[in-house]
């Protein structure tokens, strides 16, 4: 039930969109992967630890990540689409593209991995996330206690 949200700024313009838990999850592991692949990305210089700005508005919902490293520059390329670009038609497809240098990239990866950490406790019969006022339970067959 909870909703993942990526902000990046360009200007005075921020831009937002939502992704599944299971995208930030491998977002945040391939970023960290490329990083110690090309050698780059010391412990971050400022953690990422601010809040999200409010109010969050997203662009779209992303649909396909793509990840690179732009060797002449140095720099983390995420790309967030809206659709497959493989299958979309260009001229339909939304994207956003954010571009991090190496020490601000693992400082993004390692904040989503905390985030995606804290998320609601397990339950101990059937491991799906707990709700504040329960959940009915497959493993005790909708008991509540």
């Amino acid at each position: 039930m909870r909703t993942f949200f990526l902000q990046a700024r360009s200007g005075n313009r921020l831009y937002a969109v939502s992704l599944e838990k299971g995208q930030v999850t491998i977002l945040a592991d391939k970023v960290l992967d490329l990083l110690d692949t090309v050698g780059e990305g010391a412990e971050p210089v400022l953690p990422d630890a601010g809040p999200l700005e409010v109010p969050i508005e997203d662009e779209f919902r992303v649909a396909a990540l793509t990840l690179a490293w732009d060797t002449a520059r140095r720099l983390v390329v995420i790309e967030c689409h809206d659709a497959d670009p493989d299958e979309a038609d260009p001229a339909e497809l939304t994207s956003l593209r954010v571009v991090l240098p190496p020490d601000i990239a693992r400082g993004f990866a390692r904040r989503a991995q905390a985030v995606v950490a804290a998320g609601r406790p397990a339950c101990p019969f059937c491991g799906q996330p707990l709700d504040p006022d329960g959940h009915i339970c497959p493993r005790a067959n909708g008991y509540r206690r």
